[in-house]
Formats: C-alpha cells, structure tokens, sequence
C-alpha cells in the first residue's frame, strides 16, 4: 500500500476567482476590444481573442476558428477604420470566469474618406483565463431591417 500523505510538494493549483464581474467590468470588455480596432493592427486584436475562440463576423461569410483566420479578418476589417458603440446589451454573468454580453451596435465605417454607419447584432461571449478575459465567441451579424423597422 502506497502512503502519499506528507508528501512534501509545493506545487499549488492554480485558484480560481470567486467574485463575479459586474456588469461595468463586462461592459469594459467590449470597451478594451474597441480600442484594439482603434489600434489598426489585427495582431492586438486577435490578443483579446482565446487560442480557441471561434468569430462569426459581419462582413465575412467565413467562420475564423483560430488565430490566424481571426487576423486575417481583423486585417481587412480594420481597412474601414472601424469605430464600434453599443446601442443595446443584455449581460449575463454564468461565474466568476464566464460572461456573455449581447445586444446590438452600430460601426462607424471610413472608406475613401467618406464615413457610413452599419448597426448590428452582436454576442460576445467571455472567459476570464489566468486573470485576463478573453472572447471565446463573437457572433455579429448586419441588421436584416434598417434601424425603427420592426
């Protein structure tokens, strides 16, 4: 019979959070990911996306599934010189490392010097890894009805 008691190791697991976020953190999130795109360099944005994090985007029909396909969107996306604002969330906090925040938003799009608006739906979903969040999902689709239609 093995006895493993005492064994002397000084190796700790890692310790998860116990708080959960608020509200205003989460919001933040989406915040720090805007100013990303005010950036222009794709690499920063891809760093507010997990190594797994799957982006269902707006102005693409392909599914980016890892960090290289979410550059490559990032890429030519950040051409407009996008300006993102959240007209609408709805924040759900699942713990202390998960959060999902989804509504509707509206881009501010330059191309050519000349600006136009796109709004649309978006959900961002979150995971706070080793103390950083990170989007683990982002769906945003183009509003199928200009915006007061119903």
């Amino acid at each position: 019979m093995l006895g493993l008691a005492g064994c002397g190791s000084s190796v700790a697991a890692p310790t998860q959070p116990t708080t959960l976020p608020t509200n205003q953190e989460v919001t933040g999130l989406f915040d720090r990911w805007n100013q990303s795109l005010a950036t222009g360099n794709p690499e920063l944005v891809a760093d507010r996306y997990a190594a797994d994090a799957v982006l269902l985007p707006t102005v693409s029909n392909e599914v980016r599934s890892d960090r290289a396909e979410i550059v490559d969107y990032f890429d030519h996306f950040l051409e407009n010189k996008p300006q993102g604002q959240i007209l609408e969330s709805h924040i759900k906090v699942l713990g202390p490392t998960d959060a999902i925040d989804a509504g509707t938003y509206r881009f501010t799009l330059t191309t050519d010097g000349q600006q136009r608006t796109v709004d649309a739906r978006y959900t961002f979903v979150y995971e706070r890894v080793d103390d950083e969040w990170l989007i683990v999902n982002h769906h945003s689709s183009a509003m199928p009805e200009p915006a007061g239609q119903s």
